[in-house]
């Protein structure tokens, strides 16, 4: 192959993966957002409240997380169990357990 068509080939991959980039971005957008907590007198995170006011008990909120409904979390499973968390993105303040109560 000539320089040019590597060339040509990483320009379209890139292009590429900037377009499925600003999708990404759009879908993350357009999905509901925890934005507070509620937890337990052991400081377990009982129930979610998203940005339009929906309040999810912890199994609702698993649910609707698996689906791809809630922006910014993962469902993992550790401890014999499913369990939510947010995103890891290195920043301690978007952290669910360092969301404001409700």
């Amino acid at each position: 192959m000539a320089e040019k068509d590597f060339e040509k080939i990483y320009n379209e991959y890139r292009n590429q993966s900037e377009q499925n980039e600003n999708k990404s971005q759009q879908e993350i957008s357009d999905k509901e957002q925890i934005t507070a907590v509620r937890k337990n007198d052991d400081g377990d995170i009982i129930a979610f409240k998203t940005n339009t006011g929906r309040e999810l008990d912890y199994v609702t909120a698993l649910e609707e997380a698996r689906l791809g409904n809630l922006a910014h979390v993962d469902v993992f499973h550790k401890y014999g169990r499913d369990i939510i968390r947010s995103e890891p993105d290195g920043m301690k303040e978007n952290n669910l357990d360092q969301l404001p109560e409700f």
